[in-house]
């Protein structure tokens, strides 16, 4: 090889090695965080919160300078910064980048809160306006006009002619005894012929013409539709049969299915507006008449009854309606709007928008719901801001830091006390002092899903859990490492 050839080799070689050892030096400074470097810059900038150290939540009491992997499990190291309680109970995000996450904000007001529940409802008969048409003594059916059930019938319709024997020589008797004069037994004979079933306007008929009267027409003693006809012609009636059944249309119910959700909120009384496809542009008005004290089982629905006038008979039973129950407070409420809640399945929350661009997860008692507002009976104050659009971006982020939602009531320093970190698991041995679990990741540590074993902060929870159940497991953070304070028998295994 000529001298010329090995020098440019040599010097290659001399320039590849000086990059290799610039490179590593450049990583070395970078992952010691020597000051003035990039990922110095990044962690303890300005405006950010400074990390005081690191540390594994499975050994806390060992401390790192440096982000990096835990020497002692396969995960990140966590930091630990020097903020409040009350900063590591916020997410914090930089005002100018409001806008572009399209944060939009509403005020927490003070006011009466009128509210209204649309349901629907179907219209039935008024089982209070039925006429039974029952034989008052025993007969034989010549003639049965012509209806059946079904049918719309006037007051005093006309059904059937049934031919009655008896009443045939209880009116000749009569009869005698009124040619003879005397009035007292004609009194008792009169009686006798009401005994019998007669009615009193067939006892005058026959008093006025002297004519003897054995046919009774049986009639429809209120108009409405004819439910029941059983009556044939030919067929011989027995004292006390059904002849027919006849349901008045003067009124009639509107059943109204209302979720049980909201069941307690419904009283007798209330004014209520029902709209029916049958009739585009009528409204019609009425009260809730009555409550009914079972609920569907499969709807899971109370049902109300309204009571709706129907002086024309053009409601019919059968037809639906939309039905808005109006509700009044007469005590000033606390509202948001709707849109501001985060209803997680148990519980329900508001993000409260503090100063320096902070947002707070904040857990509320809800109230009654109406046209886009909903009612706080619990968990905020008049003039507070809440997030009604992008609050559940903040939600993620303050779930993914572990910050636990509080109530107002509650101090930032308590509220940061409850900051548990949970995950899924299946306990695979227990006893009064500690818990083995197969776990799955918490998230809020950056600790991946295994087998580990943790202490109880209290004895109790072992109550109502055993070896084998799935889980939901809190833990919280203390000097000595992770230790559980919650165990719930609904979670998934890991």
């Amino acid at each position: 090889m000529s001298l010329k050839k090995w020098n440019g080799t040599l010097l290659v070689g001399i320039s590849m090695a000086l990059g290799v050892a610039g490179g590593y030096g450049f990583a070395y400074q970078r992952m010691s965080g020597v000051p003035g470097t990039a990922s110095e810059q990044n962690l303890n900038s300005p405006g950010e919160r400074k990390a005081l150290y690191w540390y594994d939540p499975m050994y806390p009491q060992q401390k790192f300078d440096n982000p990096g992997k835990s020497p002692f499990m396969d995960m990140q190291l966590v930091p630990q910064y020097a903020s409040g309680a009350g900063d590591r109970a916020s997410v914090s995000i930089d005002p100018s980048l409001t806008q572009n996450l399209g944060l939009r904000f509403a005020t927490v007001t003070r006011g009466v809160f009128d509210s209204s529940l649309d349901v629907t409802g179907v219209l039935a008969f008024n089982e209070r306006d039925v006429a039974v048409i029952q034989a008052r003594t025993t007969g034989f059916v010549e003639r049965v006009y012509a209806h059946a059930p079904g049918d719309v019938l006037k007051a005093n319709a006309a059904l059937a002619d049934i031919l009655v024997p008896e009443w045939a020589a209880a009116q000749t008797e009569f009869l005698a005894l009124k040619r003879n004069g005397d009035a007292d037994l004609l009194a008792a004979a009169r009686q006798r012929l009401r005994l019998t079933g007669m009615p009193a306007a067939l006892i005058a008929q026959v008093e006025r013409g002297g004519k003897v009267q054995p046919y009774l027409t049986l009639t429809s003693p209120i108009a409405g539709v004819l439910q029941e006809l059983n009556v044939r012609a030919g067929m011989t009636v027995a004292t006390g049969d059904t002849l027919a059944r006849v349901n008045g249309l003067s009124s009639v119910w509107l059943a109204v299915a209302v979720p049980e959700s909201d069941a307690g909120s419904i009283t007798v009384g209330q004014a209520v507006e029902a709209r029916l496809p049958a009739f585009p542009g009528t409204t019609l008005n009425g009260k809730v008449s009555a409550i009914l004290p079972e609920t569907n089982p499969d709807s899971r629905t109370l049902r109300a009854r309204v009571e709706l006038p129907n002086p024309e008979g053009r409601l019919r039973p059968g037809l639906t309606a939309q039905v808005r129950l109006n509700r009044s407070s007469e005590q000033s409420v606390l509202w948001v709007p709707s849109e501001a809640v985060i209803r997680t399945g148990r519980r329900a929350l508001v993000m409260l928008a503090e100063d320096a661009g902070r947002y707070r997860p904040v857990e509320v008692q809800l109230g009654q719901e109406s046209d886009g507002k909903t009612a706080i009976s619990k968990g905020l104050e008049e003039g507070q801001k809440v997030i009604t659009s992008g609050q559940f971006l903040l939600d993620s982020e303050a779930s993914l830091k572990g910050i636990v939602a509080s109530s107002e009531e509650e101090s930032p320093l308590s509220a940061a006390a409850s900051n548990f970190h949970e995950a899924d698991g299946q306990i695979v041995e227990i006893n009064d002092k500690e818990v083995t679990l197969a776990h799955g990741p918490f998230r809020t540590l950056g600790m991946p899903g295994m087998t580990m074993t943790f202490p109880l902060a209290n004895p109790a929870l072992i109550q109502g859990v055993k070896a084998g159940d799935k889980v939901r497991v809190a833990v919280s953070q203390t000097d000595d490492g992770l230790r559980v304070e919650r165990l719930d028998k609904s979670g998934s295994p890991p």
